[in-house]
């Protein structure tokens, strides 16, 4: 699969929908391309007091509830298309899932693609 592909899937979940008059969801969708081949999307949950979460934690949450860690890809899109790098959260609780998630490619611009180890230079294990 192909991170195109990826985007479409990223970008079918991105709907924004309120839940409340404190809460938001789905400004952004974020979907994984896992070593088995599978895909996992999710949507970020926006709250008043700072507890929501991002796409790509609900995605991987998906993901870990299928029985699966090991990510291969990675893209987040806004509901208007732009393509959104992981938030440093997102990029070290995607690293700790599965060391080897280290190696993700991921789409951080329409013409650049890197490892999630590039956004994680100086990764606190290995020092």
């Amino acid at each position: 699969m192909d991170f195109k592909d990826l985007y479409n899937a990223a970008l079918s979940v991105a709907v924004p929908k309120e839940l409340s008059d404190c809460a938001q969801a789905a400004s952004v969708g974020a979907a994984i391309l896992t070593a088995s081949g599978n895909v996992y999307t999710g949507v970020c949950i926006d709250t008043a007091c700072s507890m929501g979460f991002c796409a790509e934690h609900a995605a991987a949450a998906a993901m870990i509830t299928a029985g699966e860690s090991r990510i291969l890809k990675i893209v987040a899109v806004g509901y208007k298309g732009n393509i959104i790098p992981p938030c440093g959260r997102c990029r070290e609780f995607l690293s700790q899932i599965c060391f080897e998630n280290s190696e993700a490619r991921v789409l951080v611009n329409e013409n650049t693609v890197v490892k999630l180890c590039e956004l994680l230079p100086w990764d606190w294990r290995k020092i």
